[in-house]
């Protein structure tokens, strides 16, 4: 394994001030996501995700059910983060992502849950749709680190990313947790209202790849390190499963982990949508996971749909449990 500097070297250089600072320059004209709304999010001024200069928590805790090389024995320090950058109409988090539900946090508050999370013994701090609060999440992690927050970073993200500031995070992400979620741009505004998703998403997939590389676990099978990359198997094959392995085959190679996911069900605005308004079949996501062997792919998990609890998805309401 290469020498790979850490946030904890950058905290300690003071390098990650200056990382800050130009973050913080995105938000002001934000240029944080692919939309770059333009609007001054450190006056409070919403864009599309209609988030503002303080960040919003909406549920911070060790998650068991993220993959197994992130959760362990002692869970994935998991902090989801309010608001979104896309307006998926099947969004299973639409409490959060679209409703907002959420806590206005201080940056100083969000280090304090970062080290508890750590205290709790958790293998890792995942950040769980951060990239419109970066620059406030950065300067967090600043004071975290130097209290002695030590764990990996996570990046958990919708793949609706700018190159530019993914190139931001190298040396302070840890492990990359995109999703790949289309391989059609006309799908990808239909359903998820993003423009060009699919060009995004390829050059975030290889910012990613390029910083982190290949998964890298320690000797308790825990990852310290690398990409994972999420594709949710849509009905009828709308998520054009095929093109996109295709294209992670083509830009990354096959030595990429993937987390082929059979959790689909009709959540929040799928109803409007007759196509949408139904869990995946059997058939379908084998035929996905077919796939998985024709185009090379050989690393990752498969969550087949007949062994999907139908209580596994989190209720944000709720502040005593997870569901």
């Amino acid at each position: 394994m290469h020498k790979v500097t850490r946030y904890t070297d950058l905290c300690a250089d003071g390098l990650l001030d200056e990382r800050i600072r130009v973050l913080e320059a995105m938000a002001a004209s934000c240029a944080l996501c692919p939309r770059t709304c333009g609007v001054n999010r450190l006056n409070g001024e919403p864009g599309f995700c209609r988030a503002g200069a303080e960040t919003v928590v909406s549920k911070a805790l060790p998650h068991f059910g993220e993959e197994p090389v992130l959760t362990g024995t002692g869970g994935s320090g998991t902090i989801f983060f309010a608001h979104c950058s896309l307006s998926c109409l099947f969004c299973q988090n639409h409490q959060i992502s679209q409703e907002r539900l959420g806590t206005p946090t201080a940056d100083d508050t969000l280090a304090h849950t970062m080290l508890s999370l750590q205290e709790q013994g958790c293998h890792n701090i995942n950040l769980v749709s951060a990239t419109h609060f970066l620059p406030m999440i950065i300067r967090a992690l600043k004071q975290a680190a130097a209290r002695g927050l030590s764990l990996p970073l996570v990046y958990n993200s919708n793949g609706y990313e700018r190159p530019e500031v993914l190139k931001l995070l190298e040396g302070i992400i840890d492990i990359y947790l995109p999703d790949a979620k289309y391989g059609n741009d006309a799908i990808a505004r239909e359903f998820s209202g993003a423009q060009h998703y699919t060009r995004y998403n390829r050059e975030a997939l290889k910012e990613m790849y390029r910083q982190v590389g290949p998964l890298e676990v320690d000797a308790e099978g825990i990852a310290r390190r690398g990409l994972i990359v999420r594709h949710l198997v849509l009905p009828a094959g709308l998520a054009r499963t095929e093109a996109v392995l295709r294209m992670i085959r083509d830009e990354l190679g096959t030595d990429v982990h993937l987390s082929l996911m059979g959790q689909y069900f009709p959540a929040y605005l799928a109803h409007t949508c007759d196509i949408i308004n139904r869990r995946i079949t059997s058939e379908e996501y084998h035929a996905a996971a077919g796939l998985l062997e024709i185009y090379g792919f050989e690393k990752g998990w498969c969550q087949y749909p007949e062994e999907v609890e139908d209580c596994f998805v989190p209720d944000f309401t709720k502040k005593a449990s997870w569901r």
